[in-house]
């Protein structure tokens, strides 16, 4: 796990927080104004990185939250076989991961089947890499 701990009143929407075990965006940020027991609270809304689920969390405004590293790197992709991918970067590493079931693991299929050069985009972060994006080649 690689996350390093951040003020809650610290983050800012668009930037990346752990809510409830999950790796998300933060697409909502609300602050609650001080109450009778001396803190304010911040309701943080956001999406899953990799299966777009929302997570919602209250926090004080001082206490401690985890910011998660997250990486995105391209790879080509060099072969389809089945349901898993095969990708090179230019530095030589390789990778293979499962095709995403959605319309990203589609477009991906289809592009590569119509002999188009692919990129995908890798996400990873808290031990998880999954593809997130594509682009062709031009």
């Amino acid at each position: 796990m690689t996350s390093v701990p951040k003020q809650a009143s610290a983050f800012r929407k668009g930037g990346h927080i752990i809510l409830k075990d999950h790796v998300c965006k933060i697409v909502k940020m609300k602050t609650h104004k001080t109450g009778k027991h001396g803190h304010a609270k911040i309701n943080f809304t956001g999406l899953d990185i990799f299966s777009n689920n929302k997570y919602e969390e209250l926090q004080s405004a001082t206490h401690s939250m985890q910011e998660p590293e997250v990486n995105k790197d391209e790879y080509d992709v060099i072969d389809i076989q089945e349901e898993f991918v095969s990708l090179a970067n230019l530095e030589g590493e390789s990778l293979e991961l499962q095709i995403p079931k959605n319309e990203i693991g589609d477009n991906l299929r289809k592009g590569f089947e119509d002999e188009k050069i692919m990129i995908a985009i890798v996400t990873s972060a808290m031990g998880q890499t999954k593809i997130t994006q594509f682009k062709e080649e031009k």
